[in-house]
């Protein structure tokens, strides 16, 4: 069975977001896309994040969002009780790392004006490769989620 990954996008994210929608088809991930489905620079990242993080949460999925900066969408994401989205705009990939393995993280925002797809591609596989270390760590997360 497929893991399914859901993706979502403005305008500053549309490029990295559809070579990475490739490469992870070609690694066996199912897709689903929330958009943008065209490179319309007039659109608004709330209308795309904004469903995907209903759908996260609805599915318990993992994502990938992107933007020019990546923080707004984190923070539209996170809006969503059970969404915990964390920001990667290039540096250590141990805070990727930890997001996932302390913080349960269940969406990846992307930098995509600041990172590459060989950096892209290096830091998805890296946070959909570590899961959730529990322990100490859960009780923190059933509190955000209260």
């Amino acid at each position: 069975m497929k893991k399914e990954i859901v993706l979502a996008t403005d305008h500053a994210g549309f490029d990295l977001k559809e070579d990475l929608k490739k490469y992870l088809i070609k690694n066996n991930f199912s897709i689903k896309d929330f958009g943008a489905h065209e490179n319309d620079s007039t659109d608004d990242y709330p209308d795309f994040i904004m469903p995907a993080a209903e759908y996260i949460t609805n599915n318990n999925t993992l994502g990938i969002i992107f933007g020019g900066s990546g923080q707004g969408e984190a923070m539209a994401a996170n809006r969503f009780k059970g969404i915990r989205a964390t920001v990667f705009y290039g540096g250590p990939m141990e805070i990727v790392e930890l997001s996932r393995l302390h913080n349960n993280a269940n969406v990846l925002s992307i930098a995509a004006r600041f990172v590459s797809l060989k950096e892209t591609i290096k830091v998805v596989n890296l946070w959909l490769s570590i899961d959730f270390e529990g322990g100490r760590h859960l009780a923190r997360i059933k509190k955000l989620d209260s």
